[in-house]
């Protein structure tokens, strides 16, 4: 049982190659495990933990924690702090990010006027589609069929769209503003 977090690593980065997890046999050579009665109780275990299910027809597919990853406690940006030994927590993204499945949607963005906000171009935001948004919130907007992303913000009474860019102006809508949804969360990949 100890070697089961490697088995289901071994799993993940299969299935991250082939998005199809392999089949009983394959999984034997994949993780070292010689026997199918072995092969069947390591399944059977991460089955047990949420790690794997079986489909009708007794193939096997993600479960609810497989896509789960190791929350570190924290790290500091600033000076080094000592490394802690306990286990970690474990987080899906989806979990963190996706409060609303059906309202949610990635958008790649592209362009430099939220920088300052952090958002840079090529990042991913998550995007919870909804018409209403808070001052302060960031959103996309639709402004003459064209989707744009900034802060709702308000200016001398009137709703404006506030880039995080010094070189990129406000953009004052006025009645045709639509908000198509706001941002509640974004990541990056650095490969």
């Amino acid at each position: 049982m100890a070697d089961d977090g490697q088995y289901l690593g071994r799993l993940q980065d299969y299935y991250a190659k082939h998005r199809v997890l392999p089949s009983y046999a394959r999984i034997g050579a994949l993780v070292g495990l010689s026997s199918k009665a072995s092969v069947a109780e390591m399944v059977l275990r991460l089955k047990t933990e949420g790690f794997l299910e079986s489909t009708p027809d007794r193939r096997l597919k993600p479960g609810r924690r497989f896509f789960e990853r190791a929350l570190a406690e924290s790290v500091r940006a600033g000076l080094p702090s000592p490394a802690a030994d306990a286990a970690p927590e474990a987080l899906t993204i989806d979990e963190h990010l996706v409060a609303n499945p059906s309202r949610t949607i990635l958008v790649k963005v592209k362009g430099d006027s939220m920088i300052d906000a952090g958002i840079l171009d090529g990042d991913t935001v998550v995007v919870e589609k909804r018409a209403m948004a808070d001052v302060g919130d960031i959103v996309v907007a639709v402004l003459d069929n064209e989707f744009t992303l900034k802060r709702l913000a308000r200016d001398k009474g009137r709703v404006v769209l506030k880039p995080e860019n010094k070189a990129y102006p406000v953009i004052r809508p006025g009645d045709d503003l639509e908000i198509f949804g706001v941002v509640v969360g974004q990541f990056r990949s650095y490969r």
